[in-house]
């Protein structure tokens, strides 16, 4: 008795150039997707990276328009995201308390900058008789 082997030889292979276009297509969508979320991150809206210290008394300030005075890590000094140096300053702040005496200022100290270099800032803003000023923080969790 003669045995007849049927013909089935199962053709089993992953297509590897179907498969590298998904995932380089998952790649790209989740990168574009992820860059998008971190551009537009409210937390991120300044151009300044300043590293805000924490407190617990922190609370949120609405209202009006307020000049941003932000003093980086390495010590520059930044009026609304425009750098300037501490001449620069005076003079701008100068002019902004003339147009308008009841001006709110926020300052945002980076928390590993030198403390002389706050202290300059807030010289300035005492010799313009600056009263609203507002310090930024990070409220502690």
């Amino acid at each position: 008795m003669i045995r007849i082997k049927p013909q089935k030889d199962y053709l089993v292979a992953l297509e590897s150039v179907a498969m590298t276009d998904i995932v380089l297509t998952m790649f790209i969508f989740f990168f574009i997707s992820f860059s998008l979320l971190y551009t537009f991150n409210p937390v991120r809206v300044s151009k300044v990276d300043v590293k805000l210290p924490k407190a617990s008394s922190a609370v949120s300030l609405a209202g009006s328009e307020k000049t941003v005075l932000a003093i980086t890590r390495e010590g520059s000094f930044l009026v609304n995201d425009e750098k300037k140096d501490l001449k620069g300053i005076k003079k701008y702040l100068k002019t902004r308390v003339k147009e308008d005496p009841s001006m709110e200022l926020l300052l945002k100290v980076d928390s590993r900058t030198q403390f002389s270099n706050v202290v300059s800032v807030l010289d300035c803003i005492n010799e313009l008789h600056i009263e609203r000023v507002s310090v930024a923080a990070v409220r502690k969790t």
